[in-house]
């Protein structure tokens, strides 16, 4: 004779199996939705952390307690003494490339944020302009507070005037400064459409530009592409449009992805 309580064992069997199956699901689902939001993240905002200048928390938490920021700031602003000024900037720029957790509020703070701007306009300065454009940009890679504060410096028509430098590291610094202010969101990204990014944006898409440089501007078009509430001006996406079309057959992985990632 049959156990009457077989039946009943088999059917939780099989709902524990369906159960284990549907939290599976629901758990790849939600790491799948985090991985694309961590990836939209670094997508939209990136700092210049170079391998040979990178430093770890505590040489950061060292080198802060071992700098009078006052100090720093009136060195940067020493106009009078382009060499301490150029070290001074340099410093701070060093400060900011930290692999985690640059101190950017404390440089802010500090007050030298609006001098980092000033020196953009040094175009006799080149090596100064490009420092400032460097720290500036790491600046803007961060919250939408520490963003906003460098457009509230009046950094934005400068960068976009250092597009047209004679000097290709100074042109890239810029690009990678704006891509990071239009990564913030779509009223940024319109404020840098209204100052004219399209056309010096696009100039640069050319067959002798260097690969990485071509990198950071296909990063900048994909994020003028990206928000969508609201979504960019459709005349900005007509004057994008050829460009996408080349890039997205690029043989660069590097370039031809993020263009292929938009949905326009």
């Amino acid at each position: 004779m049959a156990d009457p309580g077989y039946k009943n064992r088999i059917q939780n069997f099989k709902n524990k199996g369906k159960d284990q199956d549907e939290m599976r699901r629901r758990r790849n689902e939600v790491t799948v939705e985090l991985r694309k939001n961590k990836r939209e993240e670094t997508l939209q905002k990136r700092r210049n952390v170079p391998l040979v200048d990178s430093t770890d928390e505590d040489d950061i938490e060292r080198s802060l307690s071992n700098t009078n920021l006052e100090e720093l700031v009136a060195q940067a602003a020493a106009v009078d003494n382009p060499a301490l000024q150029l070290l001074a900037v340099q410093s701070a720029r060093k400060l900011l490339s930290s692999d985690r957790n640059p101190p950017i509020d404390p440089l802010i703070s500090s007050g030298i944020l609006p001098i980092l701007v000033l020196c953009l306009e040094r175009y006799d300065e080149p090596s100064l302009q490009f420092e400032a454009a460097w720290a500036l940009t790491n600046i803007a890679s961060g919250t939408s507070a520490q963003t906003n504060r460098v457009v509230q410096a009046g950094a934005v028509p400068l960068f976009l005037k250092l597009l047209h430098s004679s000097q290709q590291n100074v042109c890239e610094q810029a690009v990678w400064a704006l891509g990071n202010i239009i990564g913030d969101g779509p009223q940024l990204r319109d404020y840098v459409i209204e100052l004219g990014v399209i056309n010096p944006l696009l100039s640069f898409i050319k067959p002798d530009i260097p690969i990485s440089f071509l990198r950071n501007v296909t990063w900048v078009i994909v994020n003028l592409c990206r928000n969508k509430d609201p979504p960019p001006p459709i005349q900005t996406i007509r004057e994008l449009l050829p460009a996408l079309n080349a890039l997205i057959h690029h043989t660069d992985i590097s370039v031809s992805i993020p263009v292929m990632d938009i949905s326009l």
